[in-house]
């Protein structure tokens, strides 16, 4: 079994737009298939989800649908602290977080602190995320040390990420029928698994999951021989 699963979660407003409905309907069906995952990775020992929630080019959509996404995040990240904390939870958010609403940070803060000692899985909501600025982030701070005389090395690099201390995704899951990462994880996924799935992330199910980790199981023991 895999140890890390990341999912690009593709497809909420189509899917929307498909059963005749506005945006907000699909982002909250994709909320809800949130759980799926996060079951289906209890049940399987997974011990790390990666789920990219908003990412910086999200900033270019317009306000009201910003707002409503900040809000659903919040409110079902705050809502479920207590099933969490029962089902020994740790909540991360990796990301440019200062480029939200501090009252957005403030709760961000208060889910991680509540959650800090889930030992079972550890989801991690790539919340103002993008790999690119991760990178260059990462570049600016050994840029730094390099003019300070220091030696750096790949470790430093890694250490500098915003997902330190994050083992790589095994594999990566994009639904939505695009066959593309989409500045998810670029550094990351060097050695992952990736299969796309041409399905929108609310109809995501246990079955295609358990499918698509088994291909990539396979496809890890394959390349083994």
């Amino acid at each position: 079994m895999i140890r890390h699963l990341a999912c690009v979660m593709d497809g909420n407003r189509r899917w929307a737009k498909a059963q005749g409905q506005p945006s907000w309907y699909g982002h909250r069906a994709g909320a809800q298939a949130v759980d799926i995952a996060i079951q289906f990775c209890l049940q399987h020992q997974i011990a790390y989800l990666s789920l990219y929630t908003f990412s910086l080019e999200n900033f270019k959509r317009s306000e009201q649908e910003r707002s409503y996404l900040f809000d659903l995040v919040m409110q079902q990240a705050e809502q479920y602290v207590p099933e969490f904390i029962l089902q020994d939870i740790k909540i991360k958010f990796i990301g440019d977080l200062a480029q939200f609403p501090e009252s957005v940070q403030q709760v961000c803060r208060r889910v991680e602190a509540a959650t800090s000692q889930g030992k079972r899985l550890q989801v991690n909501f790539l919340f103002g995320y993008g790999a690119r600025q991760e990178i260059f982030a990462a570049a600016q701070q050994l840029a730094e040390r390099i003019a300070h005389g220091q030696v750096v090395s790949q470790l430093d690099f890694e250490n500098c990420l915003w997902t330190q201390g994050i083992p790589d995704p095994d594999l990566i899951i994009r639904t939505g029928g695009v066959a593309r990462l989409s500045n998810f994880l670029l550094y990351q996924a060097a050695y992952a698994e990736i299969r796309f799935l041409d399905i929108f992330w609310p109809d995501i199910t246990s079955e295609q999951l358990h499918q698509s980790v088994l291909s990539a199981v396979l496809a890890q023991k394959n390349i083994g021989r």
